[in-house]
């Protein structure tokens, strides 16, 4: 995966104390399984949330890093995903990097004009006639909305998964465009990149 040479410091650090923390409690679970009057579940909530918390950082993180040289408008996606998430709006982005998108994919409807949150959010409510489909970014611009992505090949446990994340794996398998993708289903926000999908933990919704 390529990313700008984002200051990672901040962040290993808290994932570091993240981690070491997450060990220290796993370490007295096994320490405590030898006590059959205790209960370890709250100690595995304990674990989960903090488990929770550090794929949220580093979720975050790697997607502003692998965003950040090809659209200034990491805020306005991120935006965009909250917003529809709360609403369970189903949604497909396609961010293009280096590799030309036009010939992977079925192109839809013409937009070419100026990223906003508000414009993407507008594409993706149920009641636009452009909402059922992907939208192409390039830099700061939303160029196309509506277009066809190619599907993923069939995988063991794909069945499990919809259209629109096969569609977002399908297109990362193919070029080095990054895909936002969003159930509308569970209302959960993931990426895809490499042919590999990855869970946006901050919208994670419970």
């Amino acid at each position: 995966m390529e990313y700008v040479n984002c200051d990672m410091s901040p962040v290993k650090e808290q994932l570091k104390a993240d981690l070491q923390q997450l060990v220290t409690r796993m370490e007295t679970c096994l320490a405590d399984l030898d006590d059959e009057n205790y209960c370890l579940l709250q100690k595995f909530e304990d674990i989960r949330e903090t488990f929770v918390h550090s794929e949220a950082i580093a979720s975050s993180f790697y997607l502003q890093c692998y965003l950040s040289p090809y659209t200034d408008k990491y805020m306005d996606l991120t935006m965009t995903l909250r917003n529809l998430a709360e609403r369970r709006f189903g949604a497909l982005i396609v961010v293009e990097r280096k590799i030309p998108l036009e010939p992977l994919i079925h192109s839809g409807t013409q937009i070419d004009a100026a990223l906003t949150y508000f414009l993407l959010e507008s594409i993706f409510n149920p009641g636009s006639p452009l909402h059922d489909g992907a939208v192409l970014i390039r830099a700061d611009k939303i160029i196309s909305a509506a277009n066809v992505l190619p599907l993923s090949a069939s995988l063991p446990g794909m069945e499990k998964i919809g259209t629109r994340h096969r569609a977002a794996l399908g297109l990362s398998e193919k070029s080095d465009a990054l895909v936002l993708v969003l159930s509308e289903e569970t209302g959960r926000a993931s990426f895809a990149i490499d042919g590999k999908l990855y869970p946006i933990s901050h919208f994670r919704q419970h």
